[in-house]
């Protein structure tokens, strides 16, 4: 073999020898920092679902139930108006569920799919801000704040006390 690539001899490797690249080899990337310096970048933001694949899941479950019924009610031999009537009037009645308020609480976050994402986000999303509203956190909470707010009690407190003490040296 040149150039010391490869088996110095091919017998009893089982292989015929021939040497390629390994081409599922990775090259490092530059060496920059994998995550921001900028602290507000850390923070935890909540992923949006998006709204119209949400609407597009819910249509498409009712479509599913009407389908379902058009199966059935072909398979029983049912005529085709009536079968399209019947299908109309399902698909109104659903639609006019699914634009019910409150129609959201009946569907548990465990009854979830870890492939429906959106959905997911969103149930989370309630799911905090019940707990939210249960535990009377305001919506503007910053996590740490309290702590903030104290370090700065007490810097104002020791700019004031040197200020005092020099006031109080001018009197005297």
């Amino acid at each position: 073999m040149s150039d010391n690539v490869g088996l110095s001899t091919p017998r009893g490797s089982g292989t015929s020898g021939y040497v390629q690249r390994n081409l599922a080899h990775m090259r490092p990337r530059d060496r920059a920092a994998p995550y921001s310096r900028d602290l507000d970048q850390l923070k935890h933001r909540q992923r949006l679902p998006d709204k119209g694949i949400l609407e597009h899941d819910r249509k498409r479950e009712v479509e599913v139930k009407v389908f379902e019924l058009r199966d059935q009610l072909e398979d029983e031999g049912v005529e085709e108006d009536e079968i399209d009537r019947r299908c109309d009037a399902l698909r109104k009645e659903l639609q006019e569920k699914m634009n019910r308020p409150g129609r959201d609480s009946t569907t548990a976050k465990r009854s979830l799919k870890s492939h429906q994402v959106h959905e997911l986000a969103d149930a989370k999303i309630k799911e905090s801000e019940r707990l939210r509203n249960a535990l009377k956190i305001s919506k503007n909470y910053e996590e740490g704040g309290h702590w903030k707010r104290q370090e700065e009690r007490m810097r104002k407190a020791l700019e004031r006390d040197p200020a005092e003490e020099r006031d109080g040296k001018n009197r005297g």
